[in-house]
């Protein structure tokens, strides 16, 4: 094989190598925290774990790729290795089967098998079993998504983004399986690029919607919905009553359970109506009210302080303006002010 493509291809992965260790940080601190896994604590950590693998992959392949040293023949990158695809499985399935209870019961040390043993497999089996198991789970992740098919265009762009993680993850099983076609390096290369690009996509996706985990999970819970019976042109109708005229989202205790009541629905019929009608979660929609209100304000009511203007719109600290105020407008509202002057004639 040509040694300046192999260099080449190399230089690239360390690139990559560099780029996913710092996503795997970046993601633990900002998306796996607790404000976006209330309700799906198994998953966070699940989460943790998966990072934390990929991340101890990635610092194997750097050693080996630059200086040399191959880690890849210990049994602790075989547990790197087997470890990915569990966690990853452990991780999604609250998050598309909602109803099942998350917390974990004696079945998923099912998981833990391939984990045990492979510490005591030569590398050369290690690897094509691993990649071997995490197709399996592949099919598995691909049959639970299918069955959203008929919210895809709820997640237009995040299903695409996904989608790319999904392919880069059927070319590396692909990979593992043909492996000794390549050269030792030139393949962990493209391990490490394919990571790295796994990454780019999950930061991008989640770029678009911070609180993706949630609203996959609120649309799988609805896949048998609670609405047979329920005029839901009209309680749209009451619920943008609810927000344009009584502007119920300046209350800063506001929660599912009171808008419910408001809507004389019950909270799942609540959640699955504004999920399912309106595209979104109802702590997203919550936001975006609120945000719009702050957007006004802070057109019209100049002499208004930005920390003001975030408390009379419903939210109840600094700091939980400003991170929904980024969320939604990719800037803060200061900012937003300076770029949106009021109208001569307001």
């Amino acid at each position: 094989m040509d040694l300046q493509l192999i260099s080449f291809v190399t230089s690239i992965a360390i690139l990559l190598i560099g780029f996913s260790i710092f996503s795997s940080v970046l993601l633990a601190i900002t998306h796996f925290n607790k404000a976006h896994y209330q309700e799906l604590v198994f998953s966070r950590y699940m989460g943790f774990i998966m990072l934390a693998g990929l991340c101890g992959l990635q610092i194997t392949h750097f050693f080996w790729l630059y200086t040399d040293q191959h880690w890849g023949s210990t049994g602790a990158y075989n547990i790197l290795l087997f470890i990915i695809a569990p966690a990853f499985f452990l991780f999604s399935q609250p998050i598309l089967i909602p109803n099942k209870r998350e917390k974990p019961t004696l079945i998923y040390l099912v998981h833990l098998i391939p984990i045990a043993v492979s510490p005591f497999l030569a590398l050369w089996l290690a690897l094509p079993l691993a990649f071997l198991l995490g197709a399996t789970y592949l099919v598995w992740l691909a049959i639970r998504l299918f069955r959203l098919r008929s919210e895809k265009e709820n997640f237009k762009q995040e299903i695409l983004l996904l989608g790319g993680v999904f392919v880069i993850a059927v070319v590396v099983a692909v990979l593992g399986l043909l492996r000794t076609s390549f050269q030792d390096k030139f393949f962990f290369s493209l391990y490490s690029i394919a990571i790295g690009l796994a990454f780019f996509l999950v930061q991008i996706a989640l770029g678009l919607r911070p609180d993706l985990s949630h609203e996959i999970c609120e649309t799988a819970r609805y896949t048998s919905t609670t609405l047979n019976n329920i005029d839901c042109a009209s309680a749209l109708s009451t619920l943008d009553k609810l927000m344009q005229v009584d502007k119920i989202y300046t209350d800063a205790e506001l929660g599912l359970a009171e808008l419910a009541r408001r809507l004389e629905l019950n909270t799942h019929q609540t959640s699955e109506l504004i999920n399912v009608k309106l595209g979104k979660s109802f702590s997203r929609y919550l936001r975006e009210q609120r945000i719009n209100a702050a957007k006004v304000m802070l057109k019209n009511e100049t002499s208004a302080s930005v920390l003001s203007v975030g408390l009379n719109v419903g939210f109840s600290s600094q700091s939980g303006f400003y991170e929904a105020f980024r969320e939604i407008e990719g800037m803060p509202p200061g900012q937003y002010r300076k770029l949106n002057p009021a109208s001569s004639n307001s």
